[in-house]
C-alpha cells in the first residue's frame, strides 16, 4: 500500500520541481527592466562565456549569469562571440542580447604584431574591420598614401577601434601611440632603420643585444650587413609596383636565389650601409637595443636553425661550418 503512494508522490514531486525550474529559467531569460537606455559593454580579448556572462550580470544587463551561460549553450552560441564593445540596454531579454552579441562589436580588437611592415597593416585592419569590395580598396589606397613615409611608426600594439574607424584615424593613432611609447628615448632614424632589422631578424629579446652589435660591428668595418629580411622587404616592393595587394602569408616569402640578385637600395648583400628606410615596424625591445650602439661582441656572423635556435661565428669559416650543420647547406 505504502509503496503504491509513495511512487505518485515521487512523480508529482519530480513534475512540481520540473515546473518550479522551467519556470525559474524562462523567468531569469525576461530583460531585466523596460528602460531602453543603451550601455556599451566591453569583451577584452581573451574573455570566456563564463567571464562574459558575470559581467553582463554585474552591469545589470541580464538577470542570470548561470541561466545565460545555458542558453548560450542551447542556443549554439558559445564560442562565437566576438571580442569588442557593444551597446546593449537592460530592456533586452537575454535571448535578444546573445542575438545582439553574435552580430558583432561596434569596436573590435586589432591586433598589430612587432615586425609587421606598413601594407601588412593596413591588410590586417580590413579584414579586421570586416570590410569588402570599394570600402576595402579605398581604406587601402588612403591607408598607404598616409603612410608612405611612416614605415617604422606605426607601433605594434593591440588597439579598440570602431569597425567605421577611417585610415586617417587609424594611421594617427598608431603614430601617435609611437610617439607617447617612445618619449625619452633616443630613437634618430638610423635607429629605426637598425630597429626594425632586428625586429625581423630575431625570434627572441634575448638574441637582440648580440645581433645588434654584430649589425653595428660590420658597418664599421665596411661590411655589407647580408640580411635576408631587407631583401625580404626589396621583393615584396617589387610584387607591389605590379599588382595592388600581396597575400599576407607572402610579405616575407622566403628568398630564393635568384631573390638575392634583385636590383634594390634594400639588397644587403650587393650593398654596404643600411638600407635606405625601415623595413618594418619594430616594438619597443627592438628599439631600446637599437639605441644601445656601444654593445660589443667577438662575432660577425649569425643564423637561426629550422627550430629558431641561434647560433654566432666569429669567422666565416666558422658561419659556413653552422650553415652546413644546421641548415644541411
Amino acid at each position: 500500500m505504502l509503496k503504491r503512494l509513495f511512487l505518485p508522490i515521487i512523480f508529482i514531486c519530480l513534475v512540481v520541481v520540473g515546473l518550479v525550474g522551467y519556470i525559474w529559467f524562462h523567468r531569469n531569460l525576461l530583460a531585466v527592466s523596460s528602460s531602453d537606455q543603451t550601455q556599451e559593454f566591453l569583451i577584452t580579448k581573451g574573455t570566456g562565456a563564463i567571464k562574459t556572462a558575470t559581467n553582463l550580470e554585474k552591469a545589470g544587463l541580464i538577470r542570470n549569469a548561470l541561466v545565460f551561460r545555458i542558453y548560450m549553450k542551447i542556443s549554439g552560441a558559445e564560442g562565437r562571440i566576438q571580442a569588442g564593445q557593444y551597446d546593449l540596454s537592460p530592456s533586452m531579454s537575454t535571448a535578444e542580447i546573445i542575438k545582439q552579441l553574435l552580430l558583432g562589436p561596434n569596436e573590435v580588437w586589432v591586433t598589430i604584431p612587432e615586425g609587421m611592415r606598413k601594407e601588412e597593416i593596413g591588410e590586417k585592419f580590413i579584414l579586421s574591420f570586416g570590410l569588402k569590395d570599394q570600402k576595402a580598396i579605398d581604406f587601402r589606397s588612403e591607408f598607404r598614401s598616409l603612410t608612405k613615409d611612416k614605415e617604422g611608426y606605426l607601433f605594434p600594439d593591440t588597439y579598440l577601434f570602431e569597425k567605421t574607424t577611417t585610415a586617417t584615424k587609424v594611421v594617427n593613432y598608431l603614430t601617435n601611440t609611437f610617439t607617447t611609447k617612445t618619449k625619452g628615448l633616443d630613437t634618430d632614424y638610423e635607429t629605426i632603420i637598425v630597429a626594425s632589422l632586428l625586429e625581423r631578424e630575431t625570434f627572441t629579446d634575448e638574441e637582440k643585444p648580440t645581433v645588434v652589435a654584430i649589425i653595428y660591428k660590420r658597418l664599421d668595418a665596411g661590411w655589407p650587413l647580408q640580411i635576408d629580411a631587407a631583401v625580404q622587404y626589396a621583393v615584396t616592393n617589387s610584387k607591389l609596383n605590379n599588382s595592388n595587394t600581396v597575400i599576407l602569408d607572402e610579405y616575407w616569402k622566403e628568398l630564393t636565389k635568384a631573390d638575392i640578385d634583385i636590383s634594390s637600395p634594400y639588397n644587403t648583400y650587393k650593398r654596404t650601409g643600411l638600407p635606405p628606410t625601415p623595413i618594418a615596424n619594430p616594438g619597443l625591445a627592438s628599439l631600446k637595443a637599437a639605441i644601445n650602439k656601444q654593445m660589443e661582441t667577438d662575432y660577425y656572423f649569425y643564423l637561426h636553425d629550422s627550430k629558431g635556435q641561434i647560433h654566432y661565428a666569429k669567422t666565416l669559416e666558422e658561419h659556413n661550418a653552422n650553415v652546413r650543420k644546421y641548415l644541411n647547406k
